[in-house]
């Protein structure tokens, strides 16, 4: 490590101002300060030091989103098998062709080549994102002259996870693209953006592509047949024609729900796993237990509200709070998009506002638009437009309380003469 340290020492100057390769310093800084920590630190007592920097506050992140990742890729492999073992039939993909080319075969129970087959679908969409989004983040870097961050790791992996696991690689380069330029580089970069920048992309190739976004192809890497479906389980409770009786009527799907062994989005299906990246979140003092308490909140009132109005003509009224937790990506945009600390609110009392009215909006988007039943990304991104809002009139409320209080403690002829004053003013 000595060795490496020297060598870009030797070169950094090359990269400083009036070197030669001025231009790309965002792109060596970013990469010194990921190898070693940096060289110019604060020394006098004036500064306030804290060990949770925004680099070890992403790798904290990542760290809850590896178990995901690793259950993602499982999971998907699994639900392939388990609908070819159905009667559906393997994709015509380049995923199934190197599959079957090393000679494995669909066996969901075996966890290894149900791994290996849903890894070939993960890594190329987490790759794509990763290459394409990152290039991006650096190009606006050396344009500005800004320091390369941290903060699209956490997009990066956000992003892949809440694909599907079929979609085209090309479709994965158009929505980080979009969502990275105009969710958050045009607002000025990290820190400035007003949404969170992996639910603008998704929320981009949603409208832009639905087809490949919804339906039931999307969710099962397998050519579905009549023999089995691959349609999420909240578009089936969604159907009239079927509604919460079919949920009801499978045994055990509320506790497969809540582990994640179900079709969805390829990170978004274990309500458990994202329960434990909450954990980490909330040690680590990085995720805001507040906004997740209020997302439940809100979730849980406007589920029961709707369970007691009732309806005949839309089967979603009889979802109860705890389906509506343990399907598609609640738990995941709970725990990871509506705690984003820049597009989330920031005060105490904004926290619990802002993660209440998600709670009730996911439960409106699902019921209200049976043909929208996801409603976490929807709700979310509405959110976080109004995020500033919701602060600034607590900041305000409170600015008032104060200064109440303040004018009550003053003598009776003090206060007569302020009010005197601003009488005059």
């Amino acid at each position: 490590m000595d060795f490496l340290r020297q060598q870009l020492d030797k070169v950094s100057h090359h990269f400083e101002k009036g070197g030669k390769y001025e231009a790309l310093y965002p792109f060596f800084e970013a990469n010194d300060t990921i190898l070693y920590t940096p060289g110019t630190v604060t020394k006098v007592a004036s500064h306030v030091r804290d060990q949770l920097d925004q680099k070890r506050m992403m790798i904290a992140v990542i760290v809850a989103l590896l178990p995901i990742c690793l259950f993602a890729c499982w999971n998907v492999g699994y639900q392939a098998a388990l609908a070819i073992g159905h009667g559906a039939a393997p994709l015509d993909s380049w995923q199934a062709w190197i599959f079957e080319a090393l000679g494995f075969g669909y066996n969901a129970g075996n966890p290894a080549t149900c791994f290996f087959f849903g890894a070939i679908h993960f890594l190329p969409v987490w790759l794509t994102v990763g290459i394409i989004g990152g290039h991006i983040e650096v190009i606006f870097s050396i344009v500005r002259k800004h320091e390369i961050t941290e903060g699209f790791l956490v997009t990066w992996f956000l992003f892949a996870l809440t694909l599907p696991p079929t979609i085209p690689l090309w479709m994965v380069a158009v929505g980080i693209a979009f969502g990275v330029t105009l969710g958050k580089e045009v607002f000025g970069g990290v820190g400035m953006n007003v949404m969170n920048p992996a639910l603008v992309s998704r929320a981009f190739l949603f409208f832009a592509y639905p087809a490949a976004m919804s339906g039931d192809a999307v969710w099962v890497a397998a050519e579905n047949t009549d023999g089995f479906t691959g349609a999420s389980w909240l578009a089936v409770a969604a159907d009239s024609t079927q509604g919460m009786e079919v949920l009801e009527a499978q045994g055990g799907l509320l506790q497969d729900a809540f582990i994640g062994v179900i079709p969805g989005s390829m990170g978004e299906t274990s309500a458990l796993l994202c329960l434990v990246g909450a954990v980490v979140l909330i040690v680590a003092k990085i995720g805001s237990w507040k906004t997740m308490a209020g997302v439940t909140l809100g979730t849980l009132g406007m589920a029961l509200l709707l369970n007691a109005i009732g309806s005949e003509t839309n089967p979603m009224f009889a979802m109860g709070p705890e389906w509506h937790m343990a399907l598609g990506g609640w738990a995941f945009g709970m725990v990871f998009m509506a705690t984003d600390p820049v597009s989330s609110a920031f005060t105490d009392t904004g926290k619990w506002i802002y993660g209440i009215f998600i709670g009730i909006l996911v439960v409106l988007v699902r019921v209200v638009n049976p043909g929208y039943p996801e409603g976490m990304m929807l709700a979310i991104l509405f959110m976080n437009m109004f995020a500033p809002l919701i602060d600034h009139f607590v900041v305000q409320a409170n600015v008032k309380r104060r200064k109440a209080r303040n004018m009550a403690g003053l003598t009776p002829a003090v206060a007569g003469h302020d009010s005197a004053d601003k009488e005059a003013e």
